[in-house]
């Protein structure tokens, strides 16, 4: 059964960045996409970005430019670099991972990491 476990979230300042890490474990091959989606309290869960095995991304249209994802491949981790912090920008953030398309969301998700962006 894959499990995702989320690291790096944290309380920063406005306009400050922070490196969100997912590591994918009990899967002995790499997952097709991987995803970072975030909630905050009365919303719904959105997407923020998604990669594919072959390099391949889509992001929320709102963060492209502050936020990039990547990955490593070989060991099933996703990353997250978000850039330029914004209070909006606090947030649960989750880790997915199961769907083939980076437009589809995937069924296995991690326990979500607290990012609080606040002076």
């Amino acid at each position: 059964q894959v499990q995702l476990v989320e690291s790096g979230g944290d309380l920063v300042q406005p306009g400050g960045s922070l490196r969100l890490s997912c590591t994918a474990s009990g899967i002995g091959y790499s997952l097709s996409v991987m995803a970072w989606y975030r909630q905050t309290p009365g919303k719904q869960r959105e997407l923020v970005a998604a990669i594919a095995k072959d390099g391949t991304t889509n992001y929320a249209a709102a963060l492209k430019g502050r936020f990039t994802i990547s990955r490593d491949g070989a060991k099933n981790e996703v990353y997250l670099q978000m850039n330029s912090l914004r209070p909006e920008d606090t947030a649960v953030y989750y880790c997915n991972a199961g769907a083939y398309s980076i437009e589809q969301e995937g069924v296995v998700w991690g326990q979500g990491t607290q990012v609080t962006v606040s002076s």
